[in-house]
This record gives structure tokens, sequence and C-alpha cells, in this order.
């Protein structure tokens, strides 16, 4: 286990990108559908259970969710999408903060997307690719919930996902992980480490 997650803590939460954090520093987001497991992939990479907020009904992460890692590294729990039982009302104003955020965060160096292994490639979870292809933005997919797939399953769910992320850019990657089973930890932690210290070592040498 990376010693460095292990200190991270919640830091604030903002319903506009104008309530987050100053724009400095170095971020890594965390995307995906309601029910995929986004917030357990976050407390296993930073071993701590209660650290994002998960709840048995999908769609309760409306906010911009803000973890300090140090004083120069954060990781940020974005709102789920295309699940949740909320007002369209409300829908559209977490979205457009998701966008606003992806779009306009400097200090954002890479995005984790978060699939169920059972169910990859959703409708919006391919936007979203799309989406961050266009800004662009370096992507990991994590196929969480693999521990439910036999070996078999597991390697077509991580071969279909390979194979519709070469339609995308070469800054695109996939793993298969499972916070039940803790597997797949060091593979996250390791493409973490690239963004976080990439941006660390660009600022330097600019």
């Amino acid at each position: 286990m990376n010693r460095r997650y292990r200190q991270t803590r919640f830091l604030t939460s903002a319903a506009r990108l104008d309530q987050a954090p100053s724009d400095q520093g170095y971020e890594v987001a965390f995307a995906g559908r309601s029910n995929a497991g986004k917030s357990s992939a976050i407390n296993v990479l930073c071993d701590q259970k209660g650290l994002a907020r998960t709840s048995r009904t999908p769609g309760r992460t409306q906010l911009l969710n803000f973890f300090e890692i140090d004083p120069q590294r954060r990781l940020v729990d974005l709102p789920g999408y295309g699940y949740a039982q909320v007002a369209e009302s409300v829908k559209r104003d977490w979205q457009g903060a998701l966008a606003d955020y992806l779009e306009q965060r400097q200090c954002l160096r890479g995005l984790i997307l978060v699939m169920d292994a059972r169910h990859p490639l959703k409708p919006y979870d391919q936007q979203m690719l799309a989406w961050a292809n266009q800004i662009p933005l370096p992507v990991h997919v994590l196929l969480t919930k693999s521990d439910k797939l036999n070996r078999r399953e597991s390697e077509a769910a991580l071969g279909l996902v390979s194979e519709a992320l070469r339609d995308f850019s070469t800054d695109f990657s996939v793993q298969t992980f499972s916070a039940l089973k803790r597997w797949g930890i060091d593979e996250a932690h390791a493409r973490l480490d690239q963004w976080l210290e990439t941006g660390a070592e660009n600022e330097a040498n600019s």
C-alpha cells in the first residue's frame, strides 16, 4: 500500500466550480455511473473505509468533493451520472458543475473513469470518454467489481474496453479492479503517481 494516500483527508465540497479550492497544485478526478463503485474505489485506494461517502442509494454524490493528499495534491470525487433519481433541475445543476470542472480546471492532470466490469461502456461512459478525448484529458478506466466475474469474463471485459479505447487518445488506459478483494490497487496507484508526479515535474521544468 502506498503510504502517501493513507494520509488523504476530506477538504471541502463544492456545488459550483467557483466554490472549489484554489486552482493550483495537481488534481486527479474520479467519475462514473452512480452505482459503479466510485466512492468505494477511492476509499480502498486511500486505505480509509469512510473517506468518500458510500450509499446503497445511487446518486448521492451531487457535489464536487475534494480530498487533500498533501498541500499540493488532491483527489476529487465528481457527481455520479446516469442513474440518480433526482429532479431534472437538480441533475442539470450538478452535471453543469461537472462540465465546468472538467473543461476549466487547470490543475486537473487526469481522470479515473469507474465502470462496473459487468456492464462497461454504457452510453454515459462513452460520452465521458469522448468528452475527455476532446478536452483533451488522460483517462484511466477502473473496471470495478471484477471479483463478480470469472477469469474468462474478466479478460473479455478488459479486452472489450481496451479495444474501445483505441478509438480515442493514446493517453487512455484500463485495468480490472475490485475494492472488495483489493485487486488492482498497485496498478491504480502507479497511474495516480504518474499523473501527480508528472504535474510537479512539468511545473518545475517550466
